[in-house]
C-alpha cells in the first residue's frame, strides 16, 4: 500500500468538510466533492473552515461528481454522505470512479457498510466522533479544540494494511484515528447516541424532548441485545472519548445534530431511516416492539414533509401515552 495515497471526501458538509479541510491543510492530497450553492462557494473563494484558531482557507481541488476526479488506483473515498443519499452516491461512483477504488464510510448509521460492500470489495467502517455544523454555504465548523475521532476497520471485520495506511493519514490531519478489528461494533454503540437526533431536530427542547430520547435510546439497547448485535459498552465509548472531543467555549453557529441540521437547511430528506429506522428494523425482523423509534422516525418525516420549523413539535404529540 502506497504511503502517498490521495482521497476523495465524496460529501463536502460538516463532518466530510472537517476531515477534507484538515486533511488538505497538513499536505494530504484530497479532492473535494459538493453541490449546489456550497460547491459554488467553495469554488469561488475557497472551502472557509471554522476552527478554534480561527478561519482557515482550504483550496482543495473540487468535484460536482465523480466524473469530474482525477482517478487513481490508490483513491480511497471518504463517503461522508447521509445514509439516505449513499446509493446515488454509489452510482456516480459506479459510473466514473475505478473498480478497485477504496470506500471508507465516514457516515452515522451501520447500514452503509452492506450497501457499499454489495458493489466494493474494499469497504471499510469508520466510527464517526466529530461534532460539526455546516449551515452556510461555503461554510463548515468544526466544533472542538481537536478535530474528532475517526476509529475504522474493514466491514467484513478485521485490519489490514490499507486500513492502517487511511489510519496515518487522517491522523496526520489532527484527527485521533486506530485500526479496529471490531469496527461495526463501535457503529452500533454510535447509531444508540444517534438515536436522539430525530428528537433534537423535531421536538422542542426540555425535560420531555430529553426523555424521549432516553427512551429512544433503552429500547434500541433492548433490540441489539434481543437480536444479538455486537456493541461495545457505553464504558468503552466514554473511555475512548475521553476529553478528546473537549467543544469550544464560544461557537459561531446554533448547536444541533446532523438531521437537525438538514432540517434547518431545508432538505429534501433526512437519515432517520438509518438512525430510528434501522432499530425499527431490527425490531421487526426479530419480533421485539419499537414504538418510541417508530414514533420518532415518523415525526421526523412528517415534519419534513410538511416544511415545519425545527424544535417546533410538543414531545408529548410524538408519543401520546
Amino acid at each position: 500500500m502506497k504511503v502517498d495515497m490521495r482521497y476523495v471526501v465524496y460529501g463536502t458538509g460538516a463532518v466530510g468538510g472537517v476531515i477534507g479541510g484538515n486533511l488538505h491543510l497538513a499536505g494530504v492530497p484530497v479532492t473535494l466533492v459538493a453541490r449546489g450553492e456550497h460547491l459554488a462557494r467553495i469554488r469561488a473563494a475557497g472551502l472557509v473552515l471554522d476552527r478554534a484558531d480561527g478561519r482557515h482557507r482550504v483550496d482543495a481541488p473540487t468535484a460536482e461528481t465523480a466524473a469530474n476526479v482525477a482517478w487513481t488506483d490508490d483513491t480511497v473515498v471518504l463517503l461522508c454522505v447521509k445514509g439516505h443519499q449513499t446509493q446515488s452516491a454509489l452510482d456516480d461512483l459506479r459510473a466514473h470512479a475505478p473498480a478497485v477504488v477504496t470506500i471508507a464510510c465516514v457516515q452515522n448509521g451501520v447500514a452503509n457498510e452492506l450497501t457499499v460492500l454489495r458493489r466494493y470489495a474494499a469497504t471499510y467502517g469508520v466510527c464517526v466522533m466529530l461534532p460539526a455544523t455546516h449551515l452556510e454555504p461555503g461554510v463548515v465548523v468544526q466544533k472542538c479544540y481537536r478535530p474528532g475521532i475517526l476509529d475504522l476497520g474493514l466491514a467484513a471485520g478485521g485490519v489490514d494494511a490499507r486500513a492502517e495506511a487511511i489510519a496515518a493519514d487522517l491522523r496526520r490531519g489532527g484527527f485521533e484515528s486506530v485500526p479496529r478489528p471490531d469496527i461495526m461494533a463501535w457503529k452500533h454503540r454510535k447509531l444508540l447516541m444517534n438515536l436522539g437526533n430525530g428528537v433534537g431536530a423535531v421536538c422542542t427542547p426540555g425535560p420531555a424532548a430529553d426523555d424521549l430520547a432516553r427512551r429512544a435510546r433503552e429500547e434500541g439497547e433492548q433490540v441489539l441485545r434481543l437480536a444479538g448485535v455486537p456493541v461495545v459498552t457505553d464504558e468503552e465509548d466514554r473511555e475512548r472519548r475521553g476529553d478528546l472531543l473537549a467543544r469550544r467555549q464560544q461557537l459561531p453557529v446554533g448547536e444541533g445534530g446532523s438531521t437537525w441540521q438538514s432540517v434547518v437547511r431545508g432538505g429534501r430528506g433526512v437519515e432517520i431511516d438509518y438512525l430510528a429506522g434501522e432499530i425499527v428494523l431490527l425490531g421487526r425482523l426479530h419480533g421485539v416492539p419499537t414504538p418510541v423509534n417508530e414514533a420518532i422516525q415518523r415525526a421526523t418525516h412528517d415534519l419534513v414533509r410538511s416544511g415545519g420549523a425545527p424544535r417546533s413539535v410538543d414531545p408529548a404529540t410524538v408519543l401520546p401515552t
